[in-house]
């Protein structure tokens, strides 16, 4: 069965229960990033399969909304399907919000799966359908109906993650939540966040793609707390540990019913931008509630001193690692067939090689040649391609160790490159530096911050169409705000920085049909000095990889951006040639040569 197929029989559906506007986004239950299997509705429905985007379906047409990270493949992905690309932020695009209110007719029904909605986003479908006297319908999940072959909920079991390794016990994580609880005066906290969840009860799974979370909702009182899971998830260990916090199991689903039987006493704390619609519906209207963002969400941001050193750790064995691949790469290829696959594969094996490696912290990109110049783009076996010499090289993958996740990109230059991409090479070095050397008084967040990533660019008539930076999850989600680097207002990341914080530097240029450039490292928060003018605060890079001296054009440098460089690759050779043989130490000072 074909995209058009489905939409099709979906559409049969849409008439059978009166509805005239069906949306499908990408979500779990939970406003997860990445989603299981089970949840890929809107890859079902249209086809597109990147990790962004929200479908939606009339009686005639059918469109999807998604980001300038996917207008290339999407543009591929959606041929034939009778699916229309609408590039969010183009002029010429209206906003899903605007489209709705012209699509749906007087009086007509809005539907949607509630479970996969946020309670803000429903509230403004409500706005919306209000003003055309018509009505929603969310308790339909009618991909569930024509998805015959719908793959299960994920059963992989979970496991603790060690003190040593969380620097925090989930007693002293419930005691600061319910503190916050009684500073706001809500009685009980509902959490439907796995990131959230996860990290306050120090717990980790499989249920998620590359993210390690599992599958639950969290309700916090001031005496207990109840966790709706499968619980044969839960090995004996965990089940002991929750004891211990007075953690009562429930089953996964009975979240939507139990929440109906809230005491009227009770006050409840909720984050409308991530609670789900449907939940948000089936708490009694006489219920008092306190619309704030989930603490857990900053709590977790500012990393504690076990877990930032950890973190170092972490970053070390990845520099190592792909020092390791760096030099592997440059001498191998033509010599031996290496596709984007295979070299996406050699540099996981290189992480394995350093120990505690879990899995990939997100979806590779391994991208040769044109295929760099599509953001987000992901090697299948349809596209795989050879490398060879004279093209660029991208890379943006990350690692899940015990000690931490990491995300990191590097483009190579695969033997001698055209002078335009060395250009564009360097320009991206000099943005990265320029924005890892950044001082600034405490209170600044990435808005203020990201113009010195894109000024070298802007001053040239350039851009790059992503965020500069974002935040980094401790074996949670490898986006995490609320802080991170972006030129354009985005509510959840305008977090001042905190020391502590871990956030990326990652600028880019993409010239389609030719080659992209990006380069990543991530940055720690921390504070610098202090005087009349207020605290400064500054970025140490913790990633400690070469940028490529072979694709640099040093004409283009001035003597500060020369000077940023050759600190950075002291400090590269410093942190990672102990970790090296002889042989693999005389190739890193090479690479790490002063220019």
């Amino acid at each position: 069965m074909n995209v058009s197929e489905r939409l099709i029989k979906l559409r049969t559906l849409m008439n059978e229960k009166g509805i005239d506007v069906y949306i499908v986004p990408t979500a779990d239950f939970h406003q997860s990033e990445y989603v299981g299997e089970h949840f890929k509705a809107r890859k079902f429905i249209t086809g597109f399969s990147g990790s962004a985007g929200t479908a939606v379906i009339t009686k005639k047409e059918a469109h999807l909304w998604t980001d300038g990270r996917y207008f290339i493949q999407a543009a591929k992905e959606l041929e034939g399907s009778t699916v229309e690309l609408m590039k969010m932020g183009e002029p010429d695009t209206p906003e899903l919000e605007e489209y709705l209110a012209e699509a749906i007719p007087e009086g007509g029904t809005l539907g949607f799966d509630g479970r996969v909605i946020t309670m803000r986003e429903g509230q403004s479908y409500e706005s919306i359908v209000d003003k055309k006297n018509g009505k929603i319908i969310y308790d339909y999940d009618l991909i569930d109906e024509i998805w015959e072959d719908r793959p299960i909920l994920s059963e992989e079991p979970a496991f603790l993650l060690d003190l040593k390794y969380t620097g925090e016990a989930i007693e002293n994580k419930l005691k600061r939540i319910r503190e916050v609880m009684k500073e706001c005066g809500a009685t009980t906290h509902v959490l439907t966040t796995l990131d959230d969840i996860c990290w306050t009860l120090n717990i980790r799974g499989n249920d998620i793609e590359f993210f390690p979370l599992v599958l639950s909702y969290l309700v916090i009182t001031m005496d207990n707390v109840n966790l709706y899971i499968n619980k044969t998830k839960l090995n004996d260990e965990i089940k002991t540990e929750f004891e211990k916090n007075n953690i009562v199991l429930n089953p996964y689903n009975d979240i939507y019913e139990d929440i109906k039987k809230v005491k009227n006493n009770e006050i409840l704390l909720i984050d409308p931008d991530k609670l789900n619609y449907a939940i948000y519906n089936n708490i009694p209207e006489e219920i008092e509630k306190i619309e704030k963002r989930n603490p857990e969400i900053l709590f977790k941001a500012i990393k504690n001193s076990v877990e930032i050193e950890n973190i170092r750790k972490a970053q070390i064995k990845d520099s190592v690692a792909h020092v390791k691949f760096m030099k592997w790469l440059k001498e191998n290829v033509e010599n031996i067939s290496i596709t984007e696959i295979s070299a996406s594969e050699k540099l996981d094996e290189f992480r394995k090689e350093q120990g505690n490696f879990i899995r990939p912290s997100f979806d590779p990109i391994s991208s040769f040649g044109e295929h760099a110049a599509i953001v987000h783009y992901s090697s299948s076996p349809e596209t795989d391609v050879e490398l060879h010499k004279g093209a660029l090289f991208l890379t943006d993958t990350g690692a899940g160790f015990y000690e931490g996740s990491t995300d990191i990109t590097r483009t190579y230059a695969l033997g001698e490159i055209p002078q335009n991409m060395k250009d564009h090479f360097t320009l991206v070095v000099i943005s990265n530096l320029q924005l890892t050397n950044a001082k600034f008084l405490y209170g600044a967040t990435g808005m203020n911050l990201d113009i010195i990533a894109r000024k070298p660019f802007w001053d040239r008539g350039l851009n790059f169409n992503h965020g500069t930076g974002h935040g980094i999850g401790y074996l949670l989600n490898i986006h995490e705000p609320p802080s991170g680097f972006r030129w354009q207002y985005r509510a959840h990341e305008v977090h001042p920085f905190e020391e502590g914080m871990i956030i990326t530097n990652e600028p880019g240029i993409y010239i389609e049909g030719s080659h992209g450039v990006r380069l990543e490292n991530e940055l720690l928060v921390n504070k610098g000095e202090k005087n009349g003018y207020g605290q400064f605060m500054y970025f140490e890079p913790i990633t400690y990889i070469p940028m490529d001296l072979d694709a640099i054009n040093p004409n283009m440098m001035s003597a500060e951006d020369k000077k940023l460089l050759n600190d950075y690759h002291k400090k590269v050779f410093e942190k990672v040639s102990p970790h090296l043989n002889k042989e693999e130490t005389e190739w890193l000072k090479t690479y790490t040569r002063e220019i």
